[in-house]
């Protein structure tokens, strides 16, 4: 049998992973220079999810200094907007959850984001939920969860919260960055991607700002990939919904920038999750404890 190098023995079984999903590889697809980035590199980054929320209350000041004390350099957050126009950080549609919002504002249920002024939501406590020694600590606007990321020289992978409940937000977003220096076009993608469950969304931060790198989270069909490529740098699916050929079939395809577009894959909280999850070739893992996910990574 002849001898095989790991380059294009790389190419080789790429091929016939997309053969197997009808994908015709491109000459990029099977030269070494042009495989996938996670095929190429040593390992996924490693991304906080909300922070480093297994530490901290979830997408608070408190979690990215948390996520820096992990030496974690990727943040994810959600952000999503006031009734007077703040941009403010909340996974939840609903400030029930980690606040005490429910007891300073009792009357006003369901207790939607979008329902309350950036002052009122100041008042709230989004840190005793997770502990006492977190009391007090604020819901962040979208302004000094930057800054504070910038302090520690951290990037910021920025998920769009249910953007159909704030028409704009995309120009909203934008606009409070630019200025703030997050919007390089010397440095796409450096620093920053925006990412949604919306894909008309996503499509929107495209168009308004091509030189942010942009993601779409969910599990598009493989024939749809291309379409879905067209204006998001990353496809980030559920782990779970995971498997190496998917994930190939994705990074075979370029994205907006004439790159393979990435896989970044959500939630991995324990190391022989985050070692398997690897292994499926992705090109990011995000988890609310990144430096377990490191340390099992690093082997």
């Amino acid at each position: 049998m002849p001898s095989t190098s790991p380059a294009s023995l790389a190419g080789w079984l790429l091929a016939v992973t997309l053969a197997a999903f009808g994908i015709a590889p491109t000459a990029q697809a099977t030269t070494a220079d042009a495989l996938p980035v996670a095929l190429v590199t040593e390992g996924p980054i490693v991304v906080a999810h909300r922070g480093a929320s297994g530490y901290a209350p979830e997408n608070t000041l408190a979690a990215v200094d948390a996520a820096a004390e992990t030496d974690t350099e990727w943040v994810e957050t959600d952000v999503q907007r006031t009734a007077d126009g703040v941009l403010v950080l909340m996974h939840d549609t609903t400030l029930a959850r980690t606040t005490d919002v429910e007891e300073v504002f009792p009357e006003r249920a369901p207790w939607n984001v979008g329902d309350f002024t950036a002052a009122e939501i100041a008042r709230l406590d989004a840190g005793s939920w997770l502990g006492e020694e977190f009391a007090g600590e604020p819901v962040p606007t979208l302004a000094d969860f930057a800054d504070r990321l910038e302090t520690h020289g951290q990037r910021l992978l920025l998920e769009l919260k249910s953007p159909e409940l704030y028409p704009g937000i995309e120009a909203d977003v934008l606009a409070e960055l630019e200025p703030l220096g997050w919007l390089d076009e010397r440095r796409p993608g450096e620093r920053l991607v925006v990412q949604s469950f919306g894909a008309a969304s996503v499509r929107t931060v495209h168009e308004l700002a091509p030189e942010v790198k942009t993601g779409f989270l969910g599990t598009p069909e493989v024939g749809d990939i291309a379409d879905f490529a067209a204006f998001s740098d990353q496809i980030n699916p559920r782990y779970t919904d995971l498997s190496a050929a998917y994930v190939a079939a994705i990074q075979a395809v370029e994205g907006p920038r004439g790159e393979p577009v990435e896989v970044h894959a959500w939630t991995v909280n324990d190391g022989p999750t985050a070692v398997a999850v690897a292994e499926l070739g992705v090109d990011g893992i995000i988890s609310n404890y990144p430096d377990v996910i490191a340390r099992a990574l690093e082997g």
